[in-house]
């Protein structure tokens, strides 16, 4: 891949560690996690008992950030916070739209008068908020401070930055956002995620998302209990492990990764910047493992499979097949991809490191 020589492969496979776990069950999980990691979660949930951290998390769009950070959010509890910075912008339009939010309006306006500092004024920077100035960017300045009063209004605990920086005149304030949301004597840290082109691709085209919780599966890599099969159309489709409900496609999303390559790209962008900085300690994840040479470093449950399904007339049922994922990464080569829990394990173990606990 473009970054492999900086992206090292890590190692999950333990010695003497023989059970295959099941990785889509919490249950499954917690003994993988246990055998794989436990030493190491045990320190990190001694540290997180009086000691937080900031992580920025530079990836592609779809790289699986939100993933990882939910299961770390298993392992730790609510000590572990996920901002994704995108989410806090869409939510404060809403509601600056809403004219029945009339007291939570005026106490962001309350809190932005007092924390925005910037080149734009405040008025003219709701405005873009709210698209009525199509001329001007958001400015981070205000960005920021949305963020800020995010921050401000969750408990204390480590902070996982999901979409922060976003542009490459964003890298620099990553230097002095832990001052700015009070966390100036706890570590920072970049956390990048190497992910190839054509994984993301297929993430978009066969993702699905429950109507009711809007929980994302993937018809083709990531599979629920229950598969249904449409007589009419032909089509196999997935129901809500929790809701029950048919699951169903973004609007946009089987077109694939055409309409966001420029964005993918300056994501890209802003992981070779991150490259170039010093003082803040990286973690370096990989998503994708070479296939001639993954059994060396993972267990083969910690691949992403593949599913295929085939309807049985004789019992009117579907039958669900599992099978190897094999896909070319951005230099050709032939990769797996890994299931997040194998990602996350090796996340804590550079946490560790870099805490040096």
């Amino acid at each position: 891949m473009k970054y492999e020589k900086e992206f090292p492969l890590f190692k999950t496979k333990v010695s003497g560690v023989t059970p295959k776990f099941d990785l889509s069950t919490p249950e499954g999980r917690a003994g993988y996690f246990e055998a794989k990691a436990g030493e190491d979660i045990r320190k990190l949930k001694e540290y997180l008992k009086s000691h937080t951290f900031v992580a920025y998390l530079l990836a592609k769009k779809s790289a699986g950030k939100g993933t990882y950070t939910k299961l770390m959010r298993e392992i730790f509890g609510d000590v572990i916070a996920h901002v994704s910075v995108g989410d806090v912008v869409r939510a404060t339009h809403r509601v600056m739209e809403d004219e029945s939010e009339h007291a939570t309006r005026s106490e962001i306006m309350e809190y932005l008068e007092k924390h925005y500092r910037g080149y734009m004024s405040l008025d003219d920077a709701v405005k873009a908020l709210l698209g009525r100035d199509t001329k001007s960017l958001l400015p981070s300045e205000f960005i920021l401070a949305l963020v800020k009063r995010e921050i401000d209004a969750l408990p204390r605990g480590a902070l996982f930055i999901d979409g922060f920086p976003r542009e490459l005149d964003q890298v620099s304030y990553a230097f002095f956002f832990r001052d700015l949301v009070n966390y100036r004597n706890d570590p920072d840290i970049f956390i990048a995620i190497d992910i190839p082109m054509s994984v993301i691709d297929e993430r978009m085209k066969y993702r699905v998302v429950c109507p009711t919780c809007q929980t994302p599966r993937n018809v083709k890599l990531l599979a629920t209990k229950n598969v249904e099969h449409d007589q009419s159309s032909g089509e196999f489709y997935l129901l809500c492990d929790e809701h029950g409900e048919r699951m169903v496609a973004k609007e946009g999303d089987t077109a694939g990764i055409e309409p966001i390559r420029a964005r993918l790209e300056k994501d890209g962008q802003l992981i070779d910047k991150m490259f170039s900085l010093h003082g803040v300690p990286k973690i370096l994840l990989r998503n994708a493992v070479p296939a001639d040479t993954a059994l060396q470093y993972v267990d083969d449950y910690e691949l992403t499979p593949e599913y295929s399904y085939k309807w049985d007339e004789k019992s009117q049922k579907v039958t669900t097949k599992e099978s190897p994922w094999t896909i070319k990464d951005d230099e050709g080569v032939e990769v797996y991809s890994l299931l997040a829990p194998a990602v996350v394990v090796v996340l804590i173990k550079q946490l560790v490191s870099v805490l040096k606990l």
